[in-house]
């Protein structure tokens, strides 16, 4: 399924290539799209469940041991757009303390915080897909991943981003709270629960 998006991603911006600022146009959309989303969530979620991760133990057994808080989650999306943003920049230098884990400072513990981190991230992630051009998009970034070019780094973006959000997704839900714009309407008492 990754290998399909990517495909389609990087053979959609093909079109564009043609243009200065066409590359640039579709990875920029794709920051967009991990604000809407994933950063809308990410503000959505009461500050008392940035705590929060499914209990040790829960069936089937041990399924949630060890994971990430909802808060960690999204430090890590953020640290990671952090990083791939810098490879992109040819290792140009975060404008924010990003740690020495992929979850980024463990200073980060409120959800004002840990917000302000992600909001850094997008603004950092929207000037490094800007920068992508049909004559820079083909060439080596450097570490810390090991993305051959520009153009996989960037599309690695959002196929990170979204594969971290479909937890967060989880978390939410078993809090109450559901993703997206707005709340779900309640049902009609004794029609069921809306899907």
């Amino acid at each position: 399924m990754r290998n399909i998006l990517l495909l389609t991603l990087l053979t959609g911006s093909f079109a564009f290539a043609q243009t200065p600022t066409g590359l640039a146009q579709v990875f920029d959309a794709q920051v967009t799209m991990i604000e809407r989303e994933v950063f809308g969530l990410a503000q959505k979620m009461p500050a008392d469940k940035y705590s929060f991760a499914p209990a040790t133990g829960t069936p089937p057994a041990g399924l949630f041991d060890g994971v990430r808080t909802f808060g960690t989650q999204v430090r890590h999306i953020a640290t990671v757009m952090f990083q791939i943003s810098s490879s992109v920049l040819n290792g140009e230098k975060p404008p924010v303390d990003i740690g020495t884990t992929d979850d980024g400072p463990d200073t980060l513990k409120t959800k004002e915080q840990i917000i302000a981190y992600f909001q850094s991230s997008l603004a950092f992630a929207h000037k490094a897909m800007r920068s992508i051009t049909a004559e820079n998009s083909l060439q080596p970034v450097p570490p810390p991943f090991a993305q051959p070019t520009r153009a996989f780094a960037a599309a690695f973006m959002g196929l990170h981003s979204y594969d971290h959000y479909g937890q967060m997704v989880v978390y939410a839900r078993l809090n109450g709270i559901t993703p997206g714009g707005s709340p779900a309407p309640a049902a009609p008492k004794g029609k069921g629960k809306n899907k």
